[in-house]
């Protein structure tokens, strides 16, 4: 018997359950890099986007919703390799001058990926013909590119220079 053809749908459910999973695993997260944050700034930019995240949790339940599917996660091994990356930084480098800067760079990481994993699935939304859903997933694209452009300022101007600074 002939298998049934994957198609971009199938596809666009599997990468919509795969962000559900890597967004739950980020909001558990958050917390954890916001305790380990020595700068004031660093902490308050991993809550607010911890907040952020809940909103993008329930987006990604109302795209499931116009998808016609009850919101599922499927096990992200990328998003569980980034964040494996972010607990080495904060025990290996734990109270020392890098360590802002090596959370930081953690972050972006996940924002990276979550930008571009957005940007698939906002596209195979439009394909698709769910222009609802391609509103939601672009919401959620515009704040993870928001959050990468203020872990950079903030790295510049601020962790990357506490870093340096035993040099």
């Amino acid at each position: 018997m002939a298998k049934k053809p994957k198609l971009l749908a199938d596809l666009f459910h599997d990468t919509l359950k795969d962000v559900y999973f890597a967004e739950k695993k980020i909001f558990a997260t958050l917390p954890k890099m916001a305790k380990a944050a020595q700068d004031k700034g660093l902490k308050a930019a991993f809550l607010k986007h911890q907040k952020e995240t809940a909103g993008q949790i329930k987006r990604l339940e109302s795209v499931f919703k116009i998808f016609g599917k009850r919101p599922t996660a499927k096990k992200c091994e990328a998003i569980i390799g980034i964040t494996n990356e972010g607990a080495e930084i904060m025990s290996g480098y734990k109270g020392m001058p890098a360590l802002d800067a090596g959370l930081a760079a953690a972050a972006q990481a996940v924002e990276h990926y979550e930008i571009s994993r957005y940007g698939t699935l906002a596209t195979w939304a439009k394909e698709l013909g769910m222009p609802d859903a391609v509103q939601l997933l672009t919401a959620t694209l515009q704040e993870e590119k928001a959050t990468d452009v203020a872990l950079s300022a903030l790295a510049k101007s601020v962790v990357n220079v506490e870093a340096e600074a035993d040099m």
